[in-house]
């Protein structure tokens, strides 16, 4: 049996008997004007963030998301997309579908606008989508990818990049660590199911999207997730894993190498009125601007001091250039 196998029981196994505890299912739940998320769906909020975000969802967008849970962010997605098909939701777990789908039954009685047929549920595979090509505004996944090992995460990846529009976006959220895990971690097939031994660093994760051509990287939250301790589990020391919100947007590949946004800024603090670098990046006296670490290599080797440029925050909240 492999470890997707493993994976497809434990999601067969939540999806007939919700298990609160399985992820970060303890989150505070966001709720928009109009909309309440039945119980069930929160019950079985089976992620460790959130990939719904407003700015990205404008125009009626055609969305698509994998791993469809219970429901919840397929719901919200529907708030923003209020038409037949308009979200589509691909799982290989059929009772994770079936789940889905009564608990939409349950969204309709508690919400007047919300009618199933907005969310298009099929059976599939996250290595080879059953969606068209060049046919997704915006892409999601949550606490999925962090499962898959290198091969087949590459796949996915790539089968994502291949739905989504031009421009489209790419909005996820997983663990990652910053610290080596040993091979009995690695290794433990119901740990990777459960969203914790597949974690990548940073920027590991980010080169995985901007290998398979996604021009545009945005940080958008790095927040706690998980600890592994000695006591619990095969390792010497304490594990801090957290998780983070990544949205990878299909714009060209720059020339010089892909703009990846972590939260820093730059001000200037000179005696004119701004500072232009000549290269499209003008810089208004003491007015942070947010920057994409490139353009924040650039700026540092000028050498100025009138030239602030911050840390990485790991939260970018758009705007900015790069």
């Amino acid at each position: 049996m492999s470890y997707l196998d493993t994976t497809h029981d434990v999601y067969k196994d939540a999806a007939l008997t919700p298990d609160v505890g399985l992820c970060c299912t303890t989150n505070p739940i966001w709720e928009l004007p109009g909309l309440k998320i039945p119980k069930i769906m929160q019950e079985m909020n089976y992620g460790c963030g959130s990939t719904v975000n407003a700015r990205d969802l404008t125009n009626n967008p055609k969305v698509l998301y994998v791993g469809v849970g219970g429901g919840m962010e397929l719901l919200q997605f529907s708030y923003f997309s209020r038409q037949k098909g308009g979200v589509i939701g691909v799982d290989v777990v059929k009772e994770m579908i079936e789940a889905s789908e009564k608990n939409f039954k349950v969204a309709e009685t508690q919400n007047e606008w919300f009618k199933s047929d907005f969310v298009d549920l099929r059976f599939g595979d996250a290595l080879n989508l059953p969606v068209e090509d060049n046919s997704i505004d915006v892409a999601a996944q949550n606490c999925l990818f962090n499962i898959f090992k290198a091969d087949d995460l590459k796949k996915a990846i790539e089968e994502m990049y291949r739905v989504l529009k031009p421009h489209g976006r790419l909005v996820m959220s997983d663990p990652t660590c910053e610290q080596s895990m040993n091979d009995t971690l690695r290794n433990d097939e119901r740990l990777r199911a459960l969203c914790l031994s597949g974690s990548l660093p940073i920027a590991e994760y980010v080169e995985a999207l901007t290998d398979v051509g996604f021009g545009t990287i945005e940080i958008r939250a790095r927040k706690p997730y998980r600890i592994l301790d000695p006591k619990n589990y095969a390792t010497d020391e304490l594990i801090y894993i957290e998780s983070i919100e990544v949205a990878a947007i299909k714009d060209p590949m720059p020339a010089d190498g892909p703009c990846i946004f972590t939260g820093k800024a730059a001000i200037y603090y000179g005696d004119g009125n701004h500072f232009d670098d000549k290269k499209g990046h003008v810089l208004v006296k003491n007015q942070p601007l947010a920057i994409c670490d490139k353009t924040a290599n650039a700026l540092a080797d000028l050498k100025r001091d009138d030239i602030f440029i911050s840390e990485s925050t790991y939260h970018y909240d758009g705007g900015g250039c790069c």
